[in-house]
């Protein structure tokens, strides 16, 4: 299992898994994911990913606002929690 994800993955996976344009991919993860086009059922896409992959679970709606920042900061804070195996 993955120890962190990156902002890279985490863009790549908008873009490759959510339909995210590439074009309209963000330079900065300080953007919501309504701000770059994308909805709640992105965000329910997003959120059954960081669970399969990461055993993390995000709240099971979207928080209005919340940057992808946050999404990748609340993930690798989950991750850095564990216990290493």
């Amino acid at each position: 299992m993955p120890q962190e994800w990156t902002a890279d993955a985490l863009l790549d996976f908008l873009v490759d898994q959510v339909g995210l344009p590439q074009e309209d991919r963000p330079s900065t993860l300080m953007v919501s994911l309504t701000d770059i086009g994308l909805d709640s059922l992105a965000y329910l896409h997003l959120s059954a990913e960081v669970a399969d992959v990461f055993g993390v679970d995000l709240p099971a709606e979207m928080i209005p606002g919340q940057s992808l920042a946050e999404i990748l900061d609340t993930v690798n804070a989950a991750l850095g929690e564990r216990e290493p195996v």
